[in-house]
């Protein structure tokens, strides 16, 4: 399943969102605009779902409170609104629907609490809250159906849906210094900090399909690597990662992920995260430190990808050349603009200039990057 129809308010930059998805989805916009805030509509839906650790309060708690997700610019209406529709694939008849409707309490603990949670199964509602016992026991309120496992049996596969999302921003320095930072990790390991352990526990067989894959895409991307293998240290047990680069002396090569370039780190964390199943996987950025002609082949790589394991793949992007493919369609992206009443979001192929320049050739990269633009970037050289 995939997400096919995202409507939101009142969410952190975002007063309104009201948009169809693609199984292959970019999202662009100016720095500040909501690109990770939009992201992170799907990752607090995971939190909440979670078996372990999660609920709707501590997804709450961790993002600093309902005051910080609450838009500024919801002045009137403080509640905050989510609704996600689940179909097999874009325009096809919705599978499921899911709303959830939150205010915060006006007095005491001001706990968040739920003012309706909805879910249809196709056509059918089968869940809609408050209900009875709600009205009677209002603490009911403060946690969702989607959480608890006694009362969730009739939409299970959302529940599950929610809980396999992924996010990946792999930040090289955590991974590459991880017996020396020794820091906590955070839950989900979004910053690829205990990515090897990731890799460690897959099953020899997947991970040795895998890896192999990964080292092709490898030998290409990066000059002189010739082979990937996954190791374990033989005093800690920890697991590594080295690859063999082509060198004068025989077996001379070798280097551990802690000798990885940034570019590589990240190239490899991004292969593994698409090959590592078929749930909604949001990327971040996935453009830093890799070479222009790398970035450029991303988008046709994430759709071949797809063609195999039906992955839905949303990516926030800045880069040019990421949108250099000419396959993609204005509808699989996400055009992020500030406005004093929040961030607007819609799709490039609803703008009319937009469309008809697409239409009559020009990339995505060439047409919707410019509108992103701050308009008054120049003066940045004018500064002393």
């Amino acid at each position: 399943m995939i997400v096919s129809h995202l409507s939101v308010k009142n969410w952190r930059n975002f007063q309104h969102i009201d948009v169809d998805l693609r199984e292959r989805q970019f999202i662009v916009g100016a720095n500040a605009s909501g690109k990770s805030n939009l992201l992170d509509v799907f990752r607090f839906l995971r939190d909440i779902a979670k078996p372990e650790g999660g609920g709707l309060q501590k997804a709450v708690k961790d993002r600093g409170g309902l005051s910080k997700i609450r838009s500024l610019a919801a002045r009137r209406d403080p509640e905050i609104a989510i609704e996600v529709t689940l179909a097999d694939a874009a325009g096809e008849p919705p599978i499921w629907r899911y709303a959830l409707g939150l205010r915060q309490e006006t007095r005491g603990y001001r706990q968040p609490y739920l003012t309706y949670e909805r879910v249809w199964k196709g056509k059918s509602q089968i869940l809609d809250r408050p209900q009875k016992e709600d009205e009677q026991d209002r603490d009911r309120l403060t946690q969702t159906f989607l959480e608890q496992i006694n009362v969730n049996v009739e939409f299970r596969d959302i529940v599950r849906f929610f809980q396999a999302v992924t996010y990946l921003h792999l930040v090289p320095q955590l991974l590459r210094f991880a017996d020396s930072i020794q820091g906590r990790l955070l839950e989900d390991d979004p910053f690829g900090q205990g990515f090897l352990e990731r890799v460690a526990k897959a099953n020899e067989k997947t991970r040795r399909s895998r890896l192999s894959t990964v080292q092709k895409a490898l030998k290409i991307a990066v000059p002189q690597l010739e082979q990937l293998a996954f190791t374990r240290d033989t005093v800690t047990g920890r697991p590594h990662l080295q690859a063999l680069y082509s060198h004068w002396r025989p077996n001379a090569g070798w280097q551990r992920e802690d000798q990885f370039s940034d570019g590589t780190l990240r190239l490899l964390g991004l292969l593994w995260s698409l090959l590592e199943g078929d749930s909604l996987l949001l990327l971040e950025e996935p453009e830093l430190s890799l070479n222009a002609g790398i970035v450029s082949q991303l988008a046709p790589f994430i759709s071949s990808m797809q063609r195999s394991r039906r992955r839905q793949v949303l990516v926030s992007t800045h880069s040019d050349a990421l949108l250099t493919e000419r396959g993609i369609d204005g509808r699989e992206v996400l055009l992020l603009t500030p406005t004093k009443e929040g961030t607007e979001v819609k799709v490039a192929a609803d703008i009319e200039e937009v469309r008809i320049l697409l239409e009559s050739g020009f990339t995505v990269g060439e047409v919707v990057l410019p509108r992103t633009k701050p308009s008054d970037a120049e003066q940045l050289s004018l500064l002393k």
